[in-house]
């Protein structure tokens, strides 16, 4: 019999086996028949999941430890008791597995996003940096994270700063903004990428890069004033793109930044600069 769980090792499963797995265990007695006093225990099933449980070693043995216990029991009292233990752990873990982290700075963190090994989800890892939650790209640039909605399961970064007089982002050496594939994360659809000092290759893209685009106020104030005159060109980051990568590159274009949910006609003052990441729930 096969037993997966997302995110966990693929394992199988024989009869009176104890598994235990990367982010969970599975208790699993399969056809345990217990004789005295006529007691017969056909089919038990226990489930728990940890989400340390390989850095817990105590863990694991404790867990082993009652499952040998309840093979060698004979007593019907016992063994009832001994189930009875292993429901209350079951619960106990479950809780202690799903304890949301503190908040760092102003900003709750909730679950299943992780600022140490000792709560949430190890997958869904942030961090908290004197006072600053932040989200770490896969080639390890540090991007402050804005603000979180844990029930819409999305969180947005601030965008790189695009440096003065040189139009280039501050992730350029980076490739832009590159997300881990194997982990749960991905840019969400709602976002406006604007693109600057852009090679002419770009050109031959769907983008928009005309005088209408969005780019070109941009280029008015602040940050942008430094890419003015330069090619650029936005687009809306839909499904039929690559959810995981913003790329940014010496030959291409060298600096970028995004706006969250952008109205038709919304003036410039009352966009949304971000870029929102979306998470896929932990079961």
């Amino acid at each position: 019999m096969s037993h997966s769980h997302p995110g966990a090792k693929r394992v199988f499963l024989e009869e009176g086996q104890l598994v235990v797995g990367l982010n969970h265990c599975t208790l699993y007695l399969r056809n345990v028949e217990c004789k005295v006093a006529n007691v017969s225990l056909k089919t038990l099933y226990f489930g728990c999941h940890f989400l340390y449980i390989n850095k817990h070693p105590v863990l694991r043995l404790f867990i082993a430890q009652l499952y040998s216990l309840f093979l060698s029991l004979s007593n019907p009292e016992l063994i009832t008791m001994v189930h009875v233990i292993v429901v209350l752990f079951i619960l106990v873990t479950q809780v202690s597995a799903h304890r949301p982290c503190p908040k760092c700075g102003k900003i709750k963190v909730p679950y299943p996003l992780s600022t140490d090994e000792n709560c949430g989800d190890p997958r869904y890892r942030i961090y908290c940096n004197n006072g600053a939650l932040e989200f770490m790209s896969a080639p390890g640039f540090y991007y402050k994270i804005l603000s979180i909605s844990p029930k819409a399961n999305k969180l947005i970064i601030k965008p790189p700063l695009i440096q003065e007089n040189t139009c280039y982002s501050s992730d350029l050496d980076q490739g832009g903004l590159m997300l881990d594939e194997n982990l749960p994360f991905n840019i969400s659809t709602r976002n406006t990428v604007m693109l600057f000092n852009c090679s002419d290759n770009i050109l031959l893209s769907p983008l928009n890069c005309s005088s209408s685009s969005f780019c070109r106020e941009f280029e008015e104030v602040g940050e942008g004033c430094g890419c003015k005159g330069t090619l650029c060109c936005h687009f809306l980051k839909d499904s039929s793109m690559t959810s995981h990568r913003i790329r940014t590159r010496l030959g291409g274009c060298t600096a970028y930044t995004c706006v969250v949910d952008k109205q038709p006609g919304e003036p410039l003052e009352s966009w949304n600069f971000g870029i929102e990441l979306q998470w896929l729930p932990p079961f």
